[in-house]
């Protein structure tokens, strides 16, 4: 049995990496046994390039670009495929529309080169279904400063950067029917309670009933 591949995407401070903790205690509480990783990130190689890339400034978009696929080639490769291959339920922090939006739009590569490339890295995996949190771009960076901590190489780009990564966002979920935009401006719990709501009426099968 194939397993169920669910992608969390959005703009920095959407609140993405709260909801994917709050979905796996979910799946847990259900009986399954979920994968959960991040992008970049989830094998040694791809946290090593996540070092890199978050906190070198002397990188360029392109050299950006390639280091993100790389840490997905290996991600897909090692972590990802497996598990959807043991039928696991896998729950990503980001995955190739991070690449779109923020390699694309944000930095302004070209999109044919963008779009041409992330299937090469995926070995033309997609998940079943991406959850696309949307915040305005300032209530974004708001919540990174009440959060405290130092910004990353990625969240320190700008203003215009990052609307142009919270717009890229918009335009493709109006494009796929696979991303289901999610507004997350609200409280946590009722952002919580329509991602449960969408994935149940997506697949009913998996996750309608307790598993096992």
């Amino acid at each position: 049995m194939s397993g169920v591949f669910i992608a969390f995407e959005g703009p920095e401070g959407a609140g993405k990496s709260t909801q994917v903790r709050r979905l796996e205690r979910w799946l847990r509480d259900r009986g399954h046994d979920p994968l959960v990783t991040r992008e970049p990130g989830g094998t040694p190689v791809a946290e090593e390039v996540r070092r890199i890339l978050l906190g070198s400034d002397a990188l360029s978009a392109r050299t950006e670009l390639l280091l993100m696929l790389a840490s997905r080639s290996a991600l897909v490769e090692e972590v990802i495929r497996p598990a959807l291959a043991d039928g696991r339920v896998v729950v990503t922090d980001r995955f190739h529309l991070s690449t779109l939006a923020y390699q694309g739009y944000g930095r302004e590569l070209p999109l044919e080169d963008v779009v041409r490339m992330n299937p090469f890295a995926t070995g033309g995996l997609e998940p079943d279904l991406t959850v696309l949190l949307d915040v305005d771009p300032g209530v974004g960076a708001a919540r990174k400063r009440a959060a405290g901590g130092g910004a990353d190489r990625i969240e320190r780009a700008g203003d215009a950067f990052h609307r142009r990564v919270a717009e890229a966002y918009r335009l493709l979920a109006e494009r796929e029917d696979r991303i289901e935009r999610v507004d997350a401006t609200g409280p946590e719990d009722a952002v919580h309670a329509e991602v449960v709501a969408l994935l149940v009426a997506r697949f009913p099968e998996t996750f309608g009933e307790p598993a096992g």
